[in-house]
């Protein structure tokens, strides 16, 4: 699917505080990335777009979340967070950050213990 830098400027403009910081979902190189170009991910126990990374987990690998006024467009949606809190999902897959990553482009976290991969649009 071909992306219109409208559809890009509309899901910057809805993507929310992660983190204390505001993030927008950029697509470069058939890669997502925050605004800040870190690497997004997956995790293959999610199931259903519900988020079973919490606890350990999601401080190892932090979720991208929206602010609750947030609205889905097309194959970027929301998934609620047993905490109340609202976090991206991509094409119905939960969408997080990797603390091991410490500079934009990084993607140490592809692969980790086979269930963490890089999200691709």
């Amino acid at each position: 699917m071909t992306r219109t830098p409208l559809a890009l400027a509309l899901v910057a403009l809805l993507a929310a505080p992660a983190l204390a910081e505001t993030t927008a979902i950029m697509e470069k190189d058939g890669i997502l990335t925050d605004a800040n170009g870190m690497t997004l991910y997956t995790f293959d126990q999610d199931k259903d777009g519900k988020s079973t990374c919490y606890d350990a987990c999601a401080t190892n690998w932090p979720p991208l979340l929206a602010e609750a006024s947030a609205m889905a467009e097309g194959e970027y949606g929301l998934t609620d967070r047993t905490d109340g809190t609202k976090q991206w999902t991509y094409d119905g897959k939960p969408l997080y950050l990797w603390v091991k990553d410490t500079k934009p482009g990084d993607m140490t976290g592809d692969g980790v213990k086979g269930v963490w991969h890089v999200a691709k649009y």
